[in-house]
């Protein structure tokens, strides 16, 4: 409509005043309702051409989209899957937690059980290697005990052999060969209680150890698992519409119980789809404004700062069909991040508003320091950057007509 009244000035109303005062034609009388188009004809053609080619200028060149205030949710889900044994936030609207909160505790029975039963095996081996060390203690006496009695042994047996040699009538073969029997008899034993000495000490240097190590594994393993049962918050933030119940069954595959919406979720920046044809329009750091009907009668400067490369609806996806590529699709947009111009300007902005979004491309840079600038490109530069001010008050129109046709004509 601003096209058509600011066109039709340059156009239709000097035709009109040209009738009127150069060739003496009167409304009414020579210019009727039959006769507008005759008489007005080069004015009202001119005024739709001029129309047409200032809209598709002021759109292509001053794009406008739907953007969104985007945020993100962490969804509030177990490690395992359980009944409900205890919740620790209310079931409001929005509760706040801060990281490290517990949020609700599943039945943990079965995995204290677990823990329990861990923490005995430990508690069994600790006694079973101060137990190894006492037989440590019983076997190192009992090596020194066949040392000695093999020392005895020998001393005997070289007695005898030496009293043999000297004089055979007072010690006869039999009693010699008996010594002898003894003496490797003694030797045995002595290997015996050494090797018994050895064994327990592998026991209590690897297997006793080795044992102990994997039952305290055991018992962190079920401590891991019981902690599993409580969920707890990992970032400050709310959690939104938790509607759990004690005895509810929670799976992590099926059933999450809630959503937690981090602190630093939103206020940051708004998410706008423009149209393919803008592709070659948007650049990063081009000026844009928002109207969001979350905050009525305000205009929000916006700057762009990311234009997404891809076009979602072009991708592939792996599957077991083969893409049939003259298949039609929904035409895809350029997804565009656009943050706040000055601080805190989305700080009013609910996350999940939808507004407007205008982008103004600018042509000052250029006009000012490209020296090989023609007359004729200058002068349409100037003409693209100034229609952007007719996209702004069209704007500002809609934000003033949003409250308007909300409240009063839908009656939302």
């Amino acid at each position: 409509m601003f096209e058509l009244i600011i066109c039709s000035l340059v156009t239709i109303l000097p035709d009109y005043l040209f009738r009127r005062y150069g060739q003496g034609k009167r409304i009414g009388r020579e210019i009727t309702l039959y006769s507008v188009w005759y008489e007005l004809r080069y004015g009202i053609v001119t005024c739709l051409m001029l129309t047409v080619s200032l809209i598709t200028l002021i759109f292509y060149f001053h794009p406008t989209a739907s953007a969104t205030a985007l945020f993100r949710t962490v969804p509030i889900l177990p490690e395992t899957s359980g009944r409900v044994e205890e919740l620790f936030v209310s079931r409001e609207l929005e509760t706040p937690v801060k990281a490290g909160d517990p949020i609700f505790r599943l039945d943990s029975r079965s995995q204290e059980a677990a823990v329990e039963t861990a923490a005995r095996q430990v508690k069994e081996l600790e006694a079973t290697l101060r137990v190894a060390e006492g037989d440590l203690a019983v076997a190192s006496a009992q090596v020194d005990q066949a040392r000695a009695s093999l020392k005895q042994a020998v001393d005997e047996f070289e007695t005898k052999s030496e009293l043999q040699q000297r004089n055979a009538s007072t010690v006869t073969e039999r009693e010699v060969e008996r010594l002898q029997t003894a003496v490797d008899a003694r030797q045995a034993g002595v290997a015996a209680a050494e090797a018994n000495r050895d064994l327990v000490q592998i026991r209590i240097d690897e297997a006793i150890p080795a044992q102990l190590e994997s039952a305290r594994g055991r018992l962190a393993e079920a401590e891991v698992a019981l902690a599993k049962t409580t969920v707890y918050a990992g970032v400050d933030g709310t959690v939104n519409q938790f509607s759990l119940r004690v005895g509810d069954v929670v799976n992590p595959l099926m059933r999450p119980a809630g959503a937690l919406v981090p602190a630093d979720a939103a206020h940051q920046h708004l998410i706008a789809g423009f149209g393919q044809i803008e592709a070659q329009v948007l650049r990063v750091g081009m000026v844009a404004e928002a109207a969001c009907g979350s905050v009525p009668f305000t205009i929000i400067p916006l700057v762009v700062t990311e234009v997404q490369t891809q076009i979602a609806s072009g991708q592939i996806l792996s599957g077991g069909q083969l893409i049939d590529a003259a298949r039609p699709t929904t035409p895809g947009t350029i997804t565009t991040l656009l943050e706040p111009l000055y601080p805190g300007g989305l700080d009013r902005v609910p996350p999940g508003s939808q507004c407007i979004v205008n982008a103004y491309t600018s042509n000052h840079d250029r006009l000012e320091n490209d020296p090989d600038l023609g007359t004729g490109e200058a002068v349409f530069l100037h003409a693209v950057d100034t229609v952007g001010l007719v996209h702004a008050m069209i704007l500002r129109l809609q934000a003033i007509l949003f409250p308007v046709q909300t409240l009063v004509l839908t009656g939302h």
